[in-house]
């Protein structure tokens, strides 16, 4: 109520200096448009050209307080309306029950309405491009596009004396599409009737059975299963066993690392529905339709509801342009290994390669390095997600947040991608709370530092066919001592800065240690590997002669 007070007072004293500049402002106008004039009745062009000038400077020195006034403004409302949440939030048990027309029993989980709330809200970066000079660093980027596009064209005409317009790099990339559609098909369908088969007769038989623990620990057990088996382990040993070349092989493990995280969601969220159930005059179980669940597979979310927030109509134009996008940005990250990469590791010789040199190819590798990174955020958490969120009429778009502004990798970890952040928050970070309690926080974090840390290194490992735990040790390592380091109590330009610095250094570690692994495997081959030479890295010990 203070600050209620506080914010009309400030309000009315606003309206009576806004009156009285009113009332001051033909004077005003008069005093500073009243130019002297030249003998034959002509305005002095001089001082008006004068006059005009200290009219754009006196601007210019009013745009800081302006924009700062605007930004308490929007301060002070975005607090009002988070203290109007928690108010909200910290209402007793009995109105919430009446409210949501439930209730939570004691020790039982979270229900769903307590955790994610979906709104209807744009893209970042969708808002952003609304403003010209934002825009203009987006041409920026097609501009560069164009000049590897040119750069590459010429060099292969000059030396080939003919226009070189293959692209052997994107067709083995992208190899073996019937493997891959063939395990998708399969991995989808198995996640559409497996998952929602089990829990519709966990949930029509749970009341009505005698042993409840029992009958629970069964469909659980053949849930998991089906998540560690037929979902985990078939997909994985499908792109081993079939040698799928990179980008086929990280559509399988991404596609198969997100059915898991969705299957576990719809039984997450909807578990304690169930277990909340009281039968009154009905026994009927409510459970989601299958056309919800089917909604959620596709939707660009991991945090499953009955109901997500719906726009009114589909803009196909808009589809069309977010997918015309994720085709340039393939096209950028191909011309980029073509120009900048391939270049730099095809002869790599461990004879050669010193310490000295090793600096030298890290630092080279952070241009590269940094453009594929914004290039899989735009192409997949922007475009790719957007577009199918478009196409479904799935409302919230935020997908991401300003994460370029971080001045803590605690920010920078909530920001990059929402989409998996939210799952890991609700899922894992707050279930190991409710299991251990409050005053373990920092063990919740270390073991989601740990499972995010472990399922990257598993989906590089997969895909590159070589188990190199780059990832894996800066994640652990200065990702984790970062993030309790530079916290959120970090402000200011400098942090942000030390932020980039690092996000670049490790694009050119991550980039190089993988790359020289990966042409070590090409160029040492073993006849009879054994386990060790699987997980020791080939670099170390590949000795090239050329």
């Amino acid at each position: 109520m203070v600050g209620e007070e506080n914010i009309s007072v400030r309000n009315r004293r606003s309206t009576y200096e806004t009156a009285e500049e009113k009332e001051d402002l033909p004077k005003r106008l008069e005093a500073d448009w009243s130019f002297p004039q030249s003998s034959n009745g002509r305005v002095d062009v001089d001082h008006l050209v004068t006059r005009k000038m200290q009219l754009l400077v006196e601007a210019e020195q009013m745009k800081p307080a302006f924009m700062q006034r605007i930004d308490s403004h929007f301060t002070e409302l975005v607090n009002g309306l988070i203290a109007k949440s928690v108010q909200l939030e910290s209402l007793p048990p009995a109105f919430s029950a009446e409210k949501d027309g439930g209730f939570k029993s004691k020790g039982s989980r979270a229900p769903p309405e307590h955790g994610k709330v979906f709104v209807a809200r744009k893209s970042v970066l969708d808002e952003l491009f609304e403003v010209e000079h934002i825009r203009t660093i987006y041409h920026m980027f097609i501009a560069l596009l164009i000049l590897f596009i040119l750069s590459t064209l010429i060099v292969d005409f000059i030396d080939e004396g003919r226009l070189v317009l293959e692209f052997d790099l994107l067709v083995y990339a992208f190899g073996k599409g019937s493997v891959v559609a063939s395990t998708w098909l399969y991995m989808f369908l198995s996640t559409l009737t497996v998952p929602y088969g089990l829990f519709l007769q966990w949930a029509q038989g749970y009341h009505g059975s005698t042993h409840k623990t029992i009958h629970s620990a069964f469909f659980g057990g053949l849930f998991m299963i089906f998540q560690i088996f037929g979902l985990g382990v078939g997909p994985a040993y499908i792109a081993i066993v079939y040698n799928l070349p990179p980008a086929s092989a990280f559509i399988v493990i991404l596609e198969q690392v997100r059915l898991l995280m969705k299957g576990y969601s719809f039984i997450r969220e909807n578990a304690p529905r169930i277990l909340s159930f009281t039968p009154q005059k009905t026994n009927t179980v409510q459970v989601p339709k299958v056309s919800q669940y089917l909604y959620f597979l596709f939707a660009p979310t991991l945090i499953y509801r009955d109901e997500y927030p719906r726009t009114p109509t589909i803009r196909w134009s808009y589809v069309a342009t977010k997918f015309a996008q994720v085709l340039g940005s393939l096209f950028y990250t191909y011309y980029i290994f073509v120009r900048l990469c391939i270049p730099t590791f095809r002869n790599y010789s461990q004879e050669h390669l010193t310490v000295r040199g090793l600096v030298l190819c890290i630092f080279s590798s952070i241009l590269p390095g940094v453009l594929m990174l914004f290039l899989v955020f735009f192409a997949y958490l922007h475009c790719w997600l957007n577009a199918f969120a478009e196409m479904l009429r799935f409302a919230d778009r935020m997908f991401y947040k300003d994460w370029w502004n971080s001045t803590s990798y605690a920010k920078y970890y909530r920001t990059w991608n929402v989409v998996v952040h939210d799952w890991l928050y609700y899922y894992a970070y707050k279930d190991f709370l409710w299991l251990f309690g409050k005053k373990f926080k920092a063990v919740a974090m270390l073991s989601v530092f740990t499972l995010s840390a472990i399922v990257h290194e598993y989906v590089l490992a997969v895909c590159f066919g070589y188990f190199y735990p780059v990832l894996f040790c800066l994640f652990m390592c200065f990702g984790m001592v970062f993030n309790f380091i530079l916290n959120d109590r970090r402000k200011g330009p400098i942090w942000n800065v030390f932020m980039w610095i690092t996000l670049f250094l490790g694009q050119g570690v991550i980039l190089t240690l993988y790359s020289l692994e990966w042409y070590a495997y090409k160029h040492c081959p073993l006849k009879n590997p054994a386990f060790l030479d699987y997980v020791k890295p080939r670099s170390w010990t590949c000795h090239l002669k050329f």
